[in-house]
């Protein structure tokens, strides 16, 4: 949970909150937009990213599959994070948050982001 919480640290006005009846699972906001769902262990992580890359992403990635609820088909994606991930993996959950996060904040908000990313 420490590396999530740190990587949403970065992102402009970004909040945690646990959800009591999800059990205190945590969800990170920006202006109350979700842009990560969470378990307690952050073992398990939804995203929203563009569907042509949900898409891909949940086709070529084992640990990756559509989000319940009907979200899969809005481009969320649930990830699996094993303990002990590796680096490079957590780079790449890094980016996805990073995605996800523009795709759900306010333009002004994105735009710092997606600057800071290259204008992706």
């Amino acid at each position: 949970m420490v590396r999530l919480e740190r990587i949403a640290a970065e992102l402009p006005e970004a909040q945690r909150v646990d959800i009591e009846e999800w059990g205190d699972h945590p969800t990170f906001r920006v202006r109350g937009k979700n842009f990560v769902f969470a378990d307690a262990e952050a073992t398990s992580l939804t995203v929203k990213l563009g569907k042509p890359e949900a898409e891909a992403v949940v086709a070529t990635d084992p640990d990756a599959t559509p989000a319940a609820y009907g979200l899969g088909r809005h481009g969320w994606v649930s990830l699996s994070v094993p303990p002990g991930v590796s680096e490079p993996r957590w780079e790449q959950l890094r980016e996805w948050i990073r995605t996800s996060y523009t795709l759900v904040a306010p333009k002004k908000l994105a735009r710092i982001v997606a600057d800071e990313d290259g204008g992706n």
